[in-house]
């Protein structure tokens, strides 16, 4: 609704800042006046209350302003350049990656993208650069300063003369941001503790056990191990403080509206550095309220709104990414709902999936990853997913006990199958992982592990048993295949595409070794690299072939994300399937997730398809004849199809 007082605010804020409305920054006037209400009513609706709410709004729509301005003529272009779901297409491929780890440095990473180019990846997501307390880093997510690139990296110089070659190459960058919690050394903590009341008002502060207690009452933990409970007392403030991940990282208290401001300022730091997607880390975590659980809240939504409506006025080509790994039904809630659906989060980890497809690979059945469907595909046109089968975290299996029993299993029984079978501890599980974050109280945990040693490649090469290496290699690709034409962005993890196996090397380091994930975060060897250049070596295998299948998503337009997914029905418990359509084509995808061969009937594609005579594979370049009802398409164990319909 049209609000006078609040129109005449802008233009006078516009004037003071030398905003020409109906020249070069006509763009970002209408996209102010577009998005102002909708801010405003949102602000108001968190802060409103606030003591300090109504007179903190205007540095709000000036840090809108200021962000605009201080957005280099190169950005703007590329703002312009991009269309806006232009995250949905099937030409992106995405690598995530530690860059100490992957390239030595900053400096060093323009020299690797020739490499990363041979692959087929255009898009880089690079874990946590900022600075961060040796020891208390938490990977890079207890963060101590927002702008300063932590020496161990390189500069932000670096950073921003390697963001100019990627986009000089048509490269895509994401960087992650940490909106819920800070290091307690980050200059604000710092103050806190230094009697700072200003500043202790960025954090949940408390004189005693009252709040804290009352807090943990409804409160989850989420490293019962290493780090138990949600407040740590801080002796220099004689106060107890909020810390639900770790004790050194303390928790933003965004009901405070200073603390918005000055991590929107954050944010727009980042996009001015030439960031194409941000990720927004644990975004369920970023408002806290008594007698909840503290997660996934409507305020944390509204927040992300917020911050979504900031960001398309000033850098409009940035998307945003929450990453809420939380069970299917939450996760949609990030893309928006109402009159905000796809107007939240551009992009979301499709993590339930991710799950589900080691629960297919563990057991052979597919039918609880076909149980979770009818949620995942409540994803609204216009944004998309990040898909994947391994990442920097842990593999949790954060779906619904009720997609297990749907598919006829146990769900106590089925999970700790799962456990046992990826800890390598199951009788005759060829899988070498470990378990993570275990929960004495509950026995939940969560799986580390590299993709190939996870398939089984670590102990096939131990024992020398090249055919459980060829078996353990079609595993890797079987998985790669499923996530690279799912829908969505697919997203690498460095060292899978030549099969890394566990890294062990992270229990000499004292600053990781409580933390086993770091075994699936490998030190990369570039003579290993160049193995890939050997034909018939474990690497040139795994190599040869995602390049054959990054190569083929981008020349498949159906792959695009258009909510154009539509599964098939189980005529087979091995074996999952889906179809991809667009104008001009057609593709059926198919993975057999049982080491014998799988029957699936011809009517399983008419049933999708009337009048479907012929099939061509795009990856072993085979036609195929539709066959009658009563005969069968036979899949290879652990065998996929990528089968397009030719039109006779």
């Amino acid at each position: 609704m049209y609000n006078p007082l609040l129109h005449k605010q802008l233009n006078e804020l516009l004037d003071k800042s030398s905003i020409a409305i109906a020249s070069n920054d006509r763009g970002f006037y209408t996209r102010f006046i577009a998005n102002i209400y909708s801010i405003e009513a949102i602000y108001l609706q968190l802060y409103g209350n606030h003591k300090t709410g109504k007179e903190s709004f205007i540095p709000l729509l000036t840090t809108i302003i200021q962000a605009y301005k201080l957005r280099s003529e190169a950005l703007k272009k590329r703002d312009n350049s991009k269309t806006h779901d232009w995250f949905l297409s099937n030409e992106i491929v995405g690598m995530s990656l530690y860059v100490d780890r992957f390239a030595g440095s900053l400096q060093d990473m323009p020299s690797r993208l020739a490499y990363l180019e041979e692959l087929g990846v255009n898009f880089l997501h690079l874990m946590p650069l900022f600075q961060s307390p040796a020891n208390e880093s938490d990977g890079g997510y207890a963060v101590s300063n927002f702008r300063v690139i932590d020496a161990k990296f390189g500069t932000i110089e670096q950073l921003q003369n390697l963001q100019k070659t990627l986009q000089e190459k048509g490269m895509y960058l994401m960087l992650d941001i940490v909106l819920n919690h800070t290091s307690q050394q980050h200059e604000w903590a710092m103050a806190a503790k230094a009697g700072d009341k200003h500043f202790q008002d960025f954090y949940y502060c408390y004189d005693d056990r009252n709040l804290p207690n009352a807090f943990e009452a409804t409160m989850p933990e989420i490293f019962p191990e290493s780090a138990p409970g949600s407040f740590t007392y801080n002796h220099e403030m004689q106060k107890w403080v909020m810390t639900v991940f770790h004790n050194y990282q303390w928790d933003l208290n965004f009901t405070n509206p200073a603390v918005l401001i000055a991590m929107l300022d954050t944010i727009y730091f980042y996009a001015n550095l030439g960031v194409d997607i941000l990720r927004i880390d644990a975004p369920a975590f970023i408002w806290k309220q008594l007698g909840t659980a503290c997660q996934n809240l409507p305020e944390a939504h509204q927040l992300l709104r917020l911050i979504k409506l900031c960001v398309e006025i000033a850098t409009p080509g940035m998307a945003l990414l929450g990453e809420a790994i939380v069970a299917p039904k939450e996760i949609m809630k990030y893309f928006g709902t109402g009159a905000f659906t796809a107007k939240e989060c551009d992009v979301a980890y499709n993590a339930t999936h991710m799950a589900l497809q080691w629960d297919a690979l563990a057991t052979g059945n597919v039918m609880v990853m076909l149980a979770a469907q009818q949620d995942i595909l409540q994803k609204p046109l216009g944004t998309t997913w990040i898909t994947y089968t391994r990442c920097h975290d842990d593999i949790g299996l954060g779906y619904e006990d009720s997609m297990i029993s749907n598919a006829g299993f146990n769900a106590y029984e089925h999970r700790m199958f799962l456990k046992e079978y990826y800890a390598g501890t199951y009788p005759n599980s060829p899988a070498t992982g470990a378990l993570f974050g275990v929960n004495p109280k509950t026995q939940d945990a969560r799986i580390s592990g590299t993709l190939a040693s996870l398939c089984g490649l670590e102990k096939a090469l131990l024992k020398n048993d090249s055919l459980a290496t060829q078996l353990a290699i079609k595993k890797v690709l079987l998985m790669q295949a499923h996530s690279i034409f799912l829908g969505g962005i697919p997203m690498l993890f460095y060292g899978d595409e030549v099969g890394y196996t566990n890294d062990y090397s992270y229990l000499q380091d004292g600053g990781k070794s409580y933390d086993n994930r770091w075994m699936h975060r490998p030190i990369i060897d570039w003579d290993k690299q160049a193995k890939r250049l050997v034909a018939g070596s474990v690497e040139q295998q795994v190599f040869t072939a995602t390049k054959q299948l990054l190569t083929l998503r981008k020349a498949l337009p159906a792959i695009a994300d258009k909510k154009n997914i539509e599964w098939l029905h189980p005529h087979n418990i091995h074996v999952a399937g889906y179809k991809r359509s667009s104008e001009s084509q057609t593709i059926f995808c198919l993975y057999n997730f049982n080491g014998s061969p799988a029957f699936l009937t011809w009517y399983a594609f008419k049933e999708k398809y009337a009048g479907v005579t012929t099939l061509f594979d795009h990856y072993s370049k085979t036609n195929y004849t539709v066959g009658r009802d009563d005969e069968f398409f036979i899949l290879d164990g652990y065998g996929f199809y990528i089968l397009e319909v030719l039109i006779n």
